[in-house]
């Protein structure tokens, strides 16, 4: 077993896409690193991407607005809106590319742990309409995404762990 974890599996059926992924790092880590904004931009978004943070408040109600910008030159708006948070089990948002987007979809986020010191990361998204899941799949490579995504998370949490024991 590497100690980034094993691969991340995506399933889609009708208006939802789940994507998962088991990390080698403690839950409360995977967690962490996920909802502080001087991680998120770290690893956040697939291979080639950045990301650029404008605004952020991890708290029920309050939002991330962010930039992400892609390998191309091509920058994507993006508006997350927290609408549950228990930590570190699960969080749950709304995401579009602004408030009151009409697109807008909603994820839900689980960290379970997963044997001895590894943590199950799972990212069930449901969109509003079988159409939008559809093109967020063909035009936005969402599974694929979000494979490279918890891929990025994983190595992420990899190497901050390393430097902790090492640090």
């Amino acid at each position: 077993m590497s100690a980034a974890g094993r691969g991340a599996t995506a399933q889609s059926t009708d208006r939802v896409i789940v994507v998962s992924r088991v990390i080698s790092a403690p839950r409360e880590l995977v967690f962490e690193a996920f909802t502080e904004v001087r991680h998120l931009s770290r690893w956040w978004g697939p291979e080639g991407f950045t990301t650029t943070t404008r605004a952020f408040e991890f708290r029920v109600g309050a939002e991330w607005e962010f930039v992400m910008h892609g390998p191309d030159g091509t920058d994507y708006q993006e508006w997350i809106s927290w609408v549950e948070i228990a930590p570190p089990e699960r969080i749950a948002l709304r995401h579009g590319q602004f408030r009151d987007d009409p697109d807008t979809f909603e994820s839900v986020i689980t960290f379970a742990p997963d044997g001895s010191g590894e943590t199950r990361i799972e990212m069930r998204t449901v969109f509003p309409s079988k159409e939008l899941r559809d093109e967020a799949i063909e035009r936005y490579h969402a599974i694929e995404g979000g494979r490279q995504t918890l891929s990025n998370l994983a190595a992420y949490v990899d190497e901050i762990a390393r430097k902790g024991v090492e640090g």
